[in-house]
């Protein structure tokens, strides 16, 4: 990933010597992205928003997903690939044997997790289990993000007292993802007992009224609860990348 301080390094070294002006010209013209005919790899993303880019896999062959992480993993610390399901990633893992993956989270990457900040805590919230997937989505992208995460699962309003007797803990947060399907309820009593901004995620559990998740969604968007911020149904990583936003240190630059 191109950061402020990697590029500020390498103008030291062109000053040093120690590189020259035209290797360093030969970097930079990569920076704002290298197209791969099919794919533009945003190579300066880092630099402009302090995070690099994400690899989406769904709706991508095995041969695309390939080439993009291998190009990725060439300029960025950390090559993140989400929505990469077992089959996809059965088909991938050995070109790519440096992978790791997640079955649970459907998720994968490769190279360095950004060093886990003492900054902040994000509380990750389900209304039940089978709301896992989405949730452990979230809490591996906010780990390998850099950011603390705190999981708190199986603890819907069918049954609120497993939610109150963790109140110490969602008092600590500095954000709380609150993931939840069926009527999506988790949401309102979460925001009621806390502080912190609350990342509402309705996701595509229930039975068919529901909806594949629009019965919670709308109750999210509907909530009378001030402070709560709903993203798209199963939506677990954008709820995790704005809680990261939100939790990170304020930039010194």
């Amino acid at each position: 990933m191109v950061t402020e301080r990697r590029l500020k390094r390498w103008l030291g070294e062109v000053r040093n010597g120690r590189r020259t002006p035209a290797a360093l010209m030969d970097t930079l013209r990569h920076l704002p992205y290298e197209n791969l005919g099919f794919a533009r790899l945003d190579t300066h993303r880092g630099l402009r928003r302090g995070l690099p880019e994400v690899l989406f896999c769904d709706g991508k062959t095995p041969q695309q997903i390939i080439q993009i992480a291998r190009r990725a993993a060439r300029r960025q610390a950390l090559v993140l690939l989400t929505r990469l399901d077992v089959l996809t990633f059965d088909a991938i893992r050995f070109s790519l044997p440096a992978l790791r993956y997640d079955p649970i989270a459907r998720l994968a990457h490769t190279g360095t997790a950004a060093r886990r900040s003492r900054h902040g805590l994000v509380v990750v919230v389900t209304g039940g289990t089978s709301d896992m997937p989405v949730a452990e989505e979230a809490a591996v992208t906010l780990e390998l993000l850099g950011s603390r995460a705190a999981r708190l699962y199986d603890a819907g309003v069918a049954g609120v007292h497993r939610l109150l007797g963790q109140l110490r803990l969602l008092r600590r947060a500095r954000v709380i993802i609150v993931i939840a399907g069926m009527e999506g309820a988790l949401a309102s009593v979460v925001a009621g007992l806390v502080r912190c901004p609350v990342i509402a995620v309705p996701t595509s559990v229930g039975y068919g009224a529901s909806f594949q998740g629009i019965a919670p969604l709308l109750t999210m968007l509907n909530s009378c609860v001030p402070g709560v911020g709903v993203v798209n149904i199963d939506n677990g990583f954008g709820a995790a990348y704005l809680a990261h936003v939100i939790n990170r240190p304020p930039s010194r630059h």
